[in-house]
């Protein structure tokens, strides 16, 4: 009996250890290192400015252009930084896909903080490389680095060969 509540034990610690490593996949994202310092160009339908908070409202069809980055969304808020000098960070609302070639994802949300490079996407998170897909609720990614990790409901596709 006690070797039998042994290797439940051990089944359970195994088991354990699986799920939580299924919880967050560490990846490549982008081969080129992003530079920040570069000019963020932004087109849309419609913009509206808010002088009061330092904010900028890009609505409809929008693209955002960073060196090999874009980012597409149907709402994109800007916030400037405090003296208004420059880009602090973007929040994308609806529909949002990030391209850093050659790879891609797709998100309900993101917010890009332009001095770092980084990409927070939440909500149904879908990373397209190559042939292979990661999905899962958020991804960090560091368009600096071309790092980015995937969080939360981890499910990883790897094709194999020529398809």
């Amino acid at each position: 009996m006690f070797y039998f509540r042994l290797a439940l034990v051990s089944c359970a610690l195994v088991t354990g250890a699986i799920s939580a490593t299924a919880q967050e996949t560490q990846v490549a994202f982008g081969s080129a290192n992003a530079d920040p310092s570069l000019p963020v160009e932004v087109t849309s339908e419609k913009l509206n400015v808010n002088q009061e908070d330092g904010s900028a409202e890009f609505l409809g069809n929008v693209i955002v252009i960073q060196g090999e980055m874009r980012l597409t969304a149907e709402r994109v808020l800007v916030i400037y930084n405090e003296d208004r000098s420059g880009i602090e960070r973007m929040e994308a609302t609806e529909d949002v896909i990030l391209v850093s070639p050659p790879d891609a994802a797709e998100g309900d949300w993101a917010e890009y903080t332009i001095d770092s490079g980084e990409i927070v996407m939440k909500g149904n998170v879908l990373l397209l490389q190559g042939p292979s897909t990661i999905s899962g609720d958020q991804m960090n990614a560091n368009l600096t680095t071309g790092k980015a990790t995937v969080t939360g409901n981890v499910k990883t596709i790897l094709q194999q060969g020529a398809n």
